[in-house]
């Protein structure tokens, strides 16, 4: 297949595209290299793959129209990865208008040219974080999230929301993936785990949110690309089963649409998490206990069991290979 992969120079952008380009696939990769964090990194995602004669790349930014439909209009996909987003949690209550026009302007773009150029199936980025107030453990797609505590949220609940009405009024196969807390080599420097190496190595204190009494689904990320070309070769159906009352949040009477969950579905204490990058290290952290961070939630644990059913996603990487993985890379990368 050709695959517009949007996001190939961030994290898990770059697993997606070298899982394609090694099955075969065309891979046109789009994107505009921002600085939101160290552009060398991204670069350095780019190298591994961007001499692949089965890959092209495009510099340009989602909220770029006339970029997105000469996109579209000359590569022609047959199917869309849409992974590029203005990401962070935190950084939205400084920077709130680069969200909108990233993750709001810039997916319509993505829907517009999918609705144009007949694109046989859009999968997308979403995140956890749409659950935001809704405390039920495991978090199931079943489950309303109509109250997000953060504008990245927010924008990712629009998205999916968007990506229903094209489903319904066009026809376009849409799923999106709601990716809980993602880790391994090539990460993002603004997560935990790059932060907490970084301090470890430097012996500085590393900033523990809730006093460590956080619960996450990490999951390493070849499991997540794993899971996204999964999704990306599963076709969602209007769901034929439908009473035509009470719409499931996680599909759809009136059209082809999905929501899944994608993430380990056996959570881990941060604590733990910390302990075992030190034994990766082979040094203690100096641990700085600060109160919950506005708009963070204490525990997430996903229920994956219907991406299990629909395409065999099962995460494989444990905690600690994961850990020890990204360290064995960090080393490496930073000559650390």
């Amino acid at each position: 297949m050709k695959v517009l992969v949007t996001g190939t120079a961030g994290f898990i952008g770059s697993y997606v595209a070298q899982r394609l380009l090694a099955r075969g696939d065309e891979v046109i990769g789009l994107d505009n290299l921002n600085d939101y964090y160290d552009v060398t990194l991204k670069k350095a995602r780019l190298a591994q793959f961007a001499e692949h004669p089965a890959y092209t790349h495009i510099h340009a930014d989602l909220s770029d129209r006339t970029a997105m439909e000469a996109a579209f209009d000359t590569h022609k996909p047959q199917r869309v990865v849409h992974l590029a987003a203005q990401a962070g949690v935190r950084y939205a209550a400084e920077n709130p208008h680069v969200y909108v026009s990233s993750n709001i302007t810039g997916f319509l773009h993505i829907l517009e040219g999918c609705r144009h150029h007949d694109v046989e199936h859009l999968v997308f980025a979403s995140t956890s974080s749409v659950y935001g107030a809704n405390t039920l453990l495991p978090f199931s797609e079943h489950e309303p999230t109509e109250h997000p505590l953060t504008l990245y949220a927010a924008s990712k609940k629009a998205n999916e929301q968007m990506a229903h009405s094209y489903a319904h009024l066009y026809g376009l196969r849409c799923t999106g993936l709601r990716f809980f807390t993602v880790y391994g080599p090539w990460g993002r420097p603004d997560m935990a785990l790059f932060l907490f190496t970084r301090a470890i190595l430097a012996d500085e204190p590393i900033p523990v949110f809730n006093h460590g009494h956080h619960k996450r689904s990490f999951t390493y990320v070849d499991d997540i690309a794993e899971g996204v070309v999964r999704s990306l070769d599963h076709l969602p159906q209007t769901n034929a089963g439908w009473d035509g009352k009470a719409p499931d949040p996680a599909s759809s009477g009136v059209a082809p649409y999905r929501i899944y969950n994608i993430g380990n579905e056996k959570p881990v204490e941060l604590m733990h998490y910390i302990e075992v990058l030190e034994a990766c290290l082979g040094r203690r952290a100096r641990l700085n206990m600060l109160p919950l961070q506005p708009g963070d939630v204490p525990d997430t644990e996903a229920d994956v069991s219907e991406l299990v059913s629909a395409v065999g996603y099962r995460p494989k990487v444990s905690v600690e290979t994961g850990v020890k993985e990204f360290v064995r890379w960090y080393r490496d990368y930073y000559r650390a």
